[in-house]
């Protein structure tokens, strides 16, 4: 096949992208990206490119246990959310909330602690936060669009510096055999520029009230009264009504007991039970199986807490599920399409062409890596989709460029550069699966929040870009990352110069 391990491989993705950006419908536009891969791995035959689509793609990752594990896990997820809005619990959160955060400044702040809190795994976060912040910044009049960025910008970039994470089993899982692949993992933690950068960076847009960009627009139009800007058939309206028999216990509750049963759920895949420690379990765990488990008994004493209390009646309880499951069905749709689309990159050899160009890419620019390979993470991740796929290829790349027993800084930089540059390219990317559940968990339309939230991860890789670079001459963690803060600090201050009183209160 002549187009395999070129930059052909990358086009079916790219079509897809420009396509949701300008045509601002996703559905369509993933599948033709899915069309143009199925065409050049059969060489344009139409029954090679029928197989390859539905058999070898749609078909293959849909009976893909963990991607299975995933789609149940977000249905039990789901539910539960139906359930609290069902009972009132979440609107019970809303109006005790309303009575302490009392400015858009601090529902945005809170949105930001929940989310550094949640870093067990970025799905999880995501339609979590979502669920208990929403009525939150809606009574604040924070855009949908405002709060899936929160969302999104505190799934994956926490879960990349936390060590007890589904992440964080899954870099140590693409370490090189006889690797600690945790050690390695917090090793990179300070170097993680992009990640502590837009934590950062999120804090100062609130503090200082600044919005640019598309946002702006949004959180104007947030302002007087239409929260969404773009309109969605799949979210606009479609709250559940509470019964007002709910109080705060009814959403804190079924949370605490979905973060402990997801926590329980994940070190038991990976062992904890028989006999290995906590973070060994961890480290080996199985993400899709665990937080199925979890997410299942959390469901389950959810339903026992509310009929028991008779918050809910049986009935209305069951009622949820098939409203949990409808609310979910956009973000499947996106996901299934988006995971068949990854195949046929996989397909076409992107792995292999991206692994050609670092590889080439090193020896005389030694110093420099560190960038370099960030801006290829950003793009294969923003390319594919994926944050873990990149992790697999880069992470053995570098450990072959660099060995860590040399005790050369720039192995443990450049592993770092690798994850930084997946989770950036994953936060830009409107078929990642993380942004996928931000806009999912914010109730927001999906190129709406792609739309608003690039500039804002395009600034904070722009600055992590140069802070890579310093790194890679100074050597040293804490230099070169307060040379970083350095800098997004002044950025942000240029950019609220630049809009000037633009931004109502």
């Amino acid at each position: 096949m002549q187009m395999y391990a070129t930059f052909w491989a990358l086009i079916p993705p790219i079509i897809a992208i420009v396509l949701a950006l300008i045509t601002k419908e996703v559905y369509s536009s993933l599948f033709v990206g899915i069309i143009f891969g199925g065409l050049f791995y059969s060489g344009f035959s139409f029954t090679g490119t029928l197989d390859h689509i539905f058999q070898e793609g749609m078909i293959s990752v849909l009976a893909d246990s963990y991607n299975v594990g995933i789609l149940i896990f977000l249905v039990f997820l789901g539910i539960i959310v139906s359930l609290m809005n069902r009972s009132g619990g979440s609107a019970a959160f809303g109006r005790w909330a309303s009575e302490h955060v009392k400015s858009r400044v601090g529902a945005q702040l809170a949105t930001i602690l929940l989310g550094c809190l949640i870093f067990i795994d970025d799905y999880f976060n995501c339609l979590t936060v979502g669920s208990v912040m929403r009525p939150v910044t809606d009574r604040q009049k924070i855009s949908r669009a405002k709060l899936a960025y929160l969302i999104d910008a505190t799934a994956a970039p926490v879960c990349i510096i936390a060590p007890i994470s589904s992440w964080a089993a899954a870099v140590s899982g693409f370490a090189p055999e006889g690797t600690n692949g945790l050690l390695l993992f917090i090793r990179a933690i300070p170097y993680n520029y992009y990640a502590l950068l837009t934590i950062l960076m999120m804090v100062l847009l609130a503090v200082f009230k600044i919005d640019y960009g598309p946002m702006a627009l949004h959180e104007k139009n947030a302002l007087q009264g239409d929260l969404f800007t773009i309109h969605s058939a799949a979210y606009d309206g479609k709250e559940d009504a509470p019964s007002g028999k709910g109080e705060v216990a009814d959403l804190v509750l079924p949370i605490v007991a979905l973060i402990t049963c997801c926590v329980i759920g994940m070190i038991y895949t990976g062992g904890f039970f028989a006999g290995e420690s906590f973070i060994d379990s961890f480290a080996n765990s199985d993400a899709s199986v665990g937080l199925t488990l979890g997410s299942f008994m959390g469901l389950l004493i959810t339903l026992i807490f509310y009929i028991s209390r008779r918050v809910l009646k049986f009935s209305e309880c069951m009622e949820c599920v098939t409203e949990g499951f409808k609310a979910m069905v956009p973000a499947i749709t996106i996901l299934a399409l988006a995971w068949t689309l990854k195949s046929m990159t996989d397909s076409l050899g992107a792995a292999e062409y991206v692994a050609g160009v670092v590889q080439n890419s090193a020896g005389s620019f030694m110093n420099f890596l560190p960038g370099i390979i960030f801006v290829i993470a950003c793009f294969l991740a923003f390319a594919t989709g994926t944050s873990w796929g990149t992790f697999g290829i880069l992470i053995p790349i570098t450990l072959n460029v660099f060995s860590l027993e040399s005790g050369n800084p720039l192995a443990i930089i450049c592993v770092s550069a690798c994850m930084a540059g997946a989770v950036c390219g994953d936060h830009c990317s409107p078929i990642s699966d993380t942004t996928i559940m931000s806009s999912a968990g914010a109730q927001c339309d999906h190129i709406a929040h792609v739309s608003t939230q690039l500039p804002y991860a395009l600034t904070a890789a722009a600055v992590s870009f140069v802070t890579y670079l310093v790194a890679g001459f100074v050597k040293n963690a804490v230099v070169s990352l307060l040379i970083g803060v350095c800098m997004m600090i002044v950025v942000i201050f240029v950019m609220k110069l630049a809009v000037g009183g633009s931004r109502q209160e």
